[in-house]
């Protein structure tokens, strides 16, 4: 499990399309200390397995079906990466519940810049929407966020200073591709409740 707090920007040093797979090798300054193979390490939002590990430079292999359904797909040398490492038990719990697992990618819509903070709008498909409420959790590119405002097919977060600088939704411009994930407990609450609704002609 991670928190969606990212600990550092990786650089991708290199993809391998391998057919049905690739192969990612990312720098991850200050990250692979004490990291062992196959330990889990989110790649913005997408929880990847290691599978080498040389000096501050780590491998990871990707499957079709992650590459099809998320932005690591279109990875590139030379490309920043969000990193985060799987919480230790008994670690902080700085953010939300992200399992790195993807639920859809959205777009940026909008970015409106203040002295402070910008304000962006990302596109959600409208089937997740039900899991997105105002001043709750949503995470972007492995970053726990927290909602402003909902609408029909998008929401809007804010991101402070330190979200700018240390991530890199900084630099998302409008058009850009993002990993969602929603809050899995909203999914949990969803299940529990359909599953005590009686069906049609029972008696509670």
């Amino acid at each position: 499990m991670f928190t969606g707090i990212v600990e550092v920007l990786g650089t991708v040093r290199a993809v391998e399309r391998l057919g049905d797979a690739a192969r990612i090798r990312i720098q991850a300054p200050g990250l692979t200390e004490g990291m062992r193979l196959g330990d889990s390490l989110a790649v913005d939002g997408v929880c990847l397995t290691v599978t080498a590990c040389e000096g501050d430079v780590v491998d990871a292999d990707v499957m079709a079906q992650t590459l099809t359904l998320t932005g690591i797909g279109g990875l590139a040398a030379g490309d920043r990466v969000n990193l985060e490492r799987a919480m230790p038990a008994g670690g902080r719990f700085g953010g939300h519940h992200v399992q790195g697992h993807v639920d859809a990618t959205g777009t940026v819509l909008a970015r409106d810049p203040s002295e402070h903070w910008d304000v962006v709008t990302v596109s959600i498909p409208e089937h997740l929407i039900r899991y997105v409420v105002p001043q709750g959790s949503i995470t972007v590119d492995g970053v726990s966020l927290t909602v402003v405002d909902v609408g029909a097919d998008r929401f809007r977060v804010s991101l402070i200073p330190e979200t700018l600088a240390r991530t890199t939704l900084g630099a998302r411009a409008v058009g850009a591709t993002v990993n969602l994930e929603v809050d899995i407990l909203a999914k949990y609450v969803e299940r529990l409740l359909a599953a005590s609704v009686p069906a049609t002609g029972e008696t509670a």
